[in-house]
């Protein structure tokens, strides 16, 4: 067992309402700089859609992300050694700005001072890149409410396993639904962003394993940008290096939350750090795609566990950093309720940013025109009738495993009508008390869901560890020798794209 600490992230996407304040917070503090016009290190998007940059889930396009050998390896999609010597100079599957959006600004001198004349001036739009007038086609929340849109929903890579009927569903305007997805790096136990650069500028931090980008060893061969599943990794066209969010490392060792989290309006965001096991990433990496979920649970360790504490102090986890494992509210999450869930795990870089999905069953129906009745016989039969397919929302956080999201949502409607027993009292105590057998959750889990989901303090919601950057060194390994360290875990050998 090597123990190891990383923060970590929990997004509860039922109380998103797509409001892109996080993504404008990040906007003004890190990418308001010129090169930086098109990256958006926070972006919400609307599912289902295609997403920023456009279609990045499609790997067959892009391939990013680890995959699986016939040996039960991993390897790179979109390098080895090979391919990374001979492709150095040219990478065919980079984001063209056309994936994103060519960024622009308006000509506003065109206002002030135009002649005077019968017709109204306009401010005609220009490239922030080129300086010349363009025609604005996307932008980076253009497909914004458009889910079940036939323009923008139905060219989602997460459709492919759906049966035409369900995917209809979706464009039949009485019934279009949608949700929103915000998005940041993941800061993955097994980034091929830092597998994949062939001079080392990418690193995870020891402390706390931020991903980072070291501008001055950064030579712009953009391998990260491919590397990178998510597309969280932009190329800077006007300094010639990568950038990427950095999770505000500066706010977190000040002991305050990242802008976006901090700004949230709808309370989404939960951070702090949990214990993991890294012997276990290349095994876990490795894994089957329908068990890479309940794989990445058992990599986190129970930081109240007498055993994980003695080994952890001993790899040189600072007590202080334990003490806060246990005060997690992502941890309470993922592991102890097992509620939250990864963005497309089957891309094999383990991410540290976990989903509560979207709990969009029908549970009532309209009768006699006003009536509004509750199915007071079998609540988890709704999700036999969800909005959006189950097997949609398998593609999107359980690598296809669709049994994994049926027990998160189980376990959600348990939640609610225990709560909806005790205040609106339309539901059995019995029927709740059969629910709470069925998933296993005690009224006292129940409770604690509920408050940590919707009552919970700003602390209560960002346990951020102390950050001693004095064990950093220690944690890494030999600083003269780091640089052909930087695959699975932190120590032995490298398993990299080059």
């Amino acid at each position: 067992m090597n123990v190891r600490a990383q923060v970590s992230m929990m997004f509860h996407l039922d109380k998103c309402i797509g409001c892109h304040t996080c993504s404008l917070a990040c906007k003004n503090i890190w990418t308001d700089r010129e090169g930086t016009e098109y990256m958006w290190w926070n972006n919400v998007e609307t599912k289902p859609g295609t997403g920023y940059p456009t279609r990045w889930e499609d790997q067959d396009k892009y391939r990013g992300g680890w995959q699986k050998n016939g040996n039960g390896s991993v390897h790179l999609r979109a390098t080895d050694k090979l391919r990374g010597f001979t492709n150095i100079f040219h990478q065919p599957y980079l984001p063209t700005i056309d994936d994103y959006y060519e960024p622009w600004t308006y000509r506003y001198g065109d206002l002030f001072d135009a002649p005077a004349g019968d017709d109204q001036p306009t401010a005609r739009a220009i490239s922030l890149i080129t300086g010349a007038p363009i025609d604005i086609e996307a932008g980076p929340i253009w497909d914004d409410d458009m889910g079940g849109s036939n323009i923008y929903a139905a060219n989602d890579p997460d459709f492919s396993e759906l049966t035409e009927p369900e995917k209809q569903a979706f464009f039949e305007m009485e019934r279009m639904v949608f949700f929103y997805l915000p998005r940041i790096c993941n800061h993955c136990l097994n980034p091929g962003c830092v597998a994949a650069c062939p001079s080392g500028a990418l690193y995870k931090r020891g402390e706390d394993g931020i991903v980072l980008v070291n501008q001055n060893v950064c030579r712009a061969w953009r391998y990260c940008v491919s590397a990178c599943p998510y597309k969280k990794v932009y190329y800077n066209w006007k300094s010639g290096k990568s950038e990427k969010c950095i999770l505000c490392y500066p706010s977190l060792e000040s002991g305050q939350a990242p802008a976006c989290f901090h700004s949230c309006v709808g309370r989404i965001r939960y951070l702090g750090v949990v214990l993991y096991d890294a012997d276990l990433i290349e095994e876990t990496a490795a894994a089957p795609d329908d068990e890479l979920v309940q794989r990445q649970r058992e990599m986190i360790l129970d930081p109240f566990d007498p055993a994980v504490i003695a080994q952890a102090k001993k790899d040189g986890v600072h007590h202080s950093v334990i003490e806060s494992a246990q005060k997690s509210p992502v941890y309470r999450f993922v592991k102890e309720w097992q509620l939250a869930l990864p963005l497309h795990p089957e891309f094999r870089t383990l991410p540290m940013l976990f989903y509560i999905p979207p709990l969009l069953p029908v549970l009532a129906r309209m009768e006699d025109g006003d009536t509004y009745n509750v199915d007071a016989t079998d609540y988890f039969g709704s999700l036999d009738k969800a909005r959006i397919p189950i097997k949609y929302m398998a593609n999107l956080f359980t690598g296809g495993n669709e049994s994994h999201l049926v027990e998160t949502f189980e376990k959600l409607l348990t939640v609610r009508m225990f709560k909806r027993s005790g205040e609106v009292g339309d539901v059995s105590l019995e029927k709740v008390e059969e629910m709470m057998t069925a998933t296993g959750l005690t009224a006292e889990a129940c409770e604690e869901i509920y408050r940590l989901t919707s009552l919970p303090t700003f602390d209560e919601r960002f346990v951020i560890p102390p950050m001693h950057r004095e064990y950093a060194t220690e944690l890494m390994g030999d600083p003269y020798t780091f640089k052909a360290e930087t695959g699975f875990g932190f120590r032995g050998k490298p398993v990299r794209g080059l």
